[in-house]
């Protein structure tokens, strides 16, 4: 059984202020708890650099434990130098960090906050997170 609706004669509802209004008091006290420009600036570089997929695919990895630049590679179907180009650019960011044992380099996320990051932003999806 279909049912049919009537359109709305109704105009749709604007998502914007229909006049210019400016509250004062409103303006100075936002002026006031604004993010700096410098920090917004370093903030939006780290969501750069986690904004593409290959890296938080290796942030979800090094979520788990640490890993060398081998076994990430392996893990991801990628090439060693592809994942070693990622991860310098992450390091270069302070989402990583690694270690030297002998001739092998073994990465892990460089604090708690980057697993924060990552999860929160898989909590917000609704996905489970790792």
């Amino acid at each position: 059984m279909i049912i049919k609706q009537k359109k709305s004669t109704q105009a749709p509802i604007s998502d914007t202020c229909e006049i210019n209004c400016i509250h004062p008091a409103a303006v100075k006290q936002a002026r006031d708890k604004a993010l700096p420009l410098s920090t917004a600036t370093d903030l939006s570089q780290i969501f750069q650099v986690m904004a593409d997929p290959s890296r938080l695919r290796i942030i979800s990895l090094l979520a788990e434990r640490e890993l060398c630049v081998c076994d990430l590679a392996a893990a991801l179907g990628m090439s060693r130098s592809a994942v070693s180009h990622q991860l310098r650019v992450m390091r270069m960011s302070r989402l990583v960090k690694y270690r030297k044992e002998g001739r092998i380099a073994y990465y892990s996320l460089d604090d708690e906050h980057v697993s924060k990051l990552f999860t929160l932003g898989l909590d917000h999806l609704g996905h489970v997170s790792p």
